[in-house]
């Protein structure tokens, strides 16, 4: 099994999110995707890497986008063979102590074509912290997104998720349109036609203690955009 985190300027945030995530499962691998965080991120993956070996960074130029920084964990999961990647951020919103459940979830379906979503909107579910504005904003997304791509689950937006690496395979991440924010709903849109079954499971989003979101109003209004093309070509192959 593969644990993904993108990152930039985590460095509050990731040396407490690899010990917890050492704490629940001691012997899982986990990948870094760094974009060049200035706070030194990546500087303290790497000394991390060379005492663990279950730790692997990816360290990348500029910002690229959230969105391609899954893709390249995506492709390394591939690329090494792994059963189940799991993403989440690493700014402690997602508790890694949820991951044991996640992968129950996993094995008790098919395991080569579930996707285990994290969801704030079933029972069960929630959100902690955030204004009113993104309360809105995240509820309109989701309702625009399951409306545009005819997807069945409650939460499409979060990245709290278990994907089976067998139906990674069969993706084709060069057709992708997203680079941002809007990669989580249209890594839906694809699984969704090659096949895949969705499980959520419900857990509670915190909103971050230490660092500085990286959603604006702007990259969310890019990710409508794309996901606003995404659903043209749904409706237009309906």
């Amino acid at each position: 099994m593969l644990i993904a985190v993108a990152t930039y300027n985590e460095i509050d945030n990731l040396p407490i999110f690899v010990e917890r995530l050492a704490d629940t499962l001691p012997n899982v691998d986990l990948l870094v995707i760094d974009d060049g965080s200035p706070d030194g991120t990546g500087d303290w993956c790497l000394q991390e890497a060379k005492v663990n070996p279950h730790i692997h960074c990816l360290h990348r130029q500029g910002k690229p986008g959230l969105g391609s920084a899954i893709i390249a964990a995506m492709k390394y999961a591939v690329a090494h063979d792994y059963e189940v990647m799991v993403n989440l951020d690493a700014d402690l919103s997602h508790p890694p102590e949820m991951i044991p459940l996640f992968l129950e979830a996993w094995e008790e379906n098919d395991p080569g074509a579930t996707v285990v979503i994290g969801s704030r909107y079933i029972k069960g579910g929630g959100i902690q912290g955030w204004p009113w504005k993104r309360h809105m904003m995240s509820k309109a997304i989701n309702f625009y997104t399951r409306w545009l791509l005819w997807l069945p689950m409650a939460d499409c937006s979060g990245s709290f998720r278990a994907y089976p690496v067998k139906l990674l395979k069969q993706v084709d991440f060069d057709s992708f349109l997203s680079q941002g924010y809007s990669f989580f709903e249209e890594i839906l849109y694809h699984l969704k036609r090659e096949g895949a079954q969705f499980v959520e499971v419900p857990f509670t989003f915190v909103e971050r203690q230490y660092g500085a979101s990286k959603i604006s109003l702007q990259k969310a209004m890019v990710a409508v955009g794309t996901i606003f093309r995404l659903g043209m070509k749904v409706w237009f192959r309906a």
